[in-house]
């Protein structure tokens, strides 16, 4: 099977994961929390602990796509994605609505990007970062898809419906083009035939310094991402737009983020991932400048930047340790580092939200300042200048 065809079913399967798991509280919270007698804060926090849960489950997904293969884990996925909304269809009351939502963070942590970055990474070794750009580019669509799709089974079937809906869509689609992706059997053969001596105690310390680097960066870029993603609007409107302006403003999020992604399936492909990562940390603290040295007519440009960032980071996470560490062993190692990010974005809406309560617009100093500690730490990595995906 070639890469693209694999590009095009794991983008869309990513989609459909994305669509009817992460992005189902903003257009169902409301519906689900008046049922059931409940205040919308408590869905999200159901939510967030979902969040929580499959940061935790991270590395365990990883180690398991690393001996079993993508294909197997991404099927069983769609299992807990079904059974998971299921129980959010039956839930009547705050005991099963956060036990549903659990399973869904199992689901999460099984379905998602990472579990996907992984399965690319077994198939095709250092060679996958073409395709994990390509499946963010069509994942990228998931809010513009699974919106609109959620809103329109909430109208016509109720929040119990669109949960069954989705339940289904896993069933009859995201599935079967799960089973079409290529078998464990068919992943390259590691790329290190050769035997080679074991690592030595300075080589092991240095690998776990770049690690705990790289964690930090994407733990920055994630609890900028998750803040935003929950306060943007606000964040506006507190720096002097209109509720309008902010709203038309916040909707460049989406093509800023794609724009992006096609400069780095173009432009940098053969850049190395660090050039790609330290782009992403800088644009979001030159917006927020910008927007706070000169006001609200700038609000636009900075929803550019940060989007942009925001889009090229997503890819980075997946390329980036691939590129520094290889393919071998990636599943669990990437569960490692990218969990302290999977558990910031989940905290992140609550914490900063606190902080944009008290400080306003200028909460945006926080994740600037967060952005810069990142792109600073990004200089303190190594990479071997040999390495295949080394600088040119």
């Amino acid at each position: 099977m070639s890469k693209s065809w694999v590009v095009v079913l794991l983008g869309t399967s990513q989609t459909l994961a994305w669509a009817s798991s992460y992005y189902i509280p903003a257009i169902l919270a409301g519906a689900m929390a008046r049922e059931l007698g409940l205040e919308a804060s408590t869905v999200f926090v159901a939510f967030s602990c979902a969040m929580l849960f499959t940061a935790f489950l991270g590395p365990r997904v990883g180690r398991a796509i690393d001996q079993y293969g993508g294909r197997v884990v991404l099927l069983a996925s769609n299992l807990v994605f079904i059974l998971g909304l299921a129980m959010l269809a039956m839930a009547h009351g705050p005991v099963m609505l956060f036990a549903a939502w659990l399973v869904l963070g199992l689901g999460m942590a099984m379905g998602l990007y990472d579990a996907a970055f992984a399965t690319l990474a077994g198939l095709y070794g250092k060679d996958a970062r073409s395709a994990i750009t390509g499946i963010t580019l069509i994942a990228g669509f998931a809010s513009t898809i699974g919106w609109p799709i959620s809103g329109l089974m909430l109208s016509e079937f109720g929040w119990r419906g669109a949960c069954w809906g989705w339940a289904l869509v896993h069933l009859a689609l995201a599935m079967p083009i799960n089973l079409m992706l290529p078998r464990p059997t068919q992943r390259a053969a590691p790329a290190a035939a050769k035997p080679v001596a074991p690592p030595s105690a300075e080589s092991q310390r240095e690998t776990r310094r770049t690690a705990i680097l790289m964690a930090f960066v994407f733990a920055s870029g994630g609890f900028a991402a998750a803040a935003l993603a929950a306060h943007l609007p606000a964040l506006l409107v507190s720096a002097g737009a209109t509720p309008a302006a902010a709203i038309a403003a916040g909707a460049l999020m989406g093509p800023a983020q794609v724009a992006a992604r096609v400069l780095e399936f173009t432009v940098l492909r053969r850049a190395h991932p660090l050039l790609s990562a330290k782009i992403a940390q800088v644009t979001h603290p030159i917006g927020a400048g910008v927007l706070l040295l000169l006001g609200a007519p700038f609000a636009p440009l900075f929803v550019l930047l940060h989007g942009a960032g925001n889009g090229i980071n997503t890819i980075v996470r997946g390329t980036l340790p691939l590129a520094v560490f290889g393919a071998a062993g990636y599943g669990a190692r990437q569960g490692l580092i990218v969990a302290p990010a999977r558990f910031l974005g989940a905290v992140a809406p609550a914490l900063f939200g606190f902080v944009v309560a008290a400080f306003g617009a200028h909460a945006l100093w926080v994740t600037a300042g967060l952005s810069l500690a990142a792109f600073a730490a990004l200089f303190m990595l190594r990479v071997a200048p040999g390495s295949p995906e080394g600088p040119r």
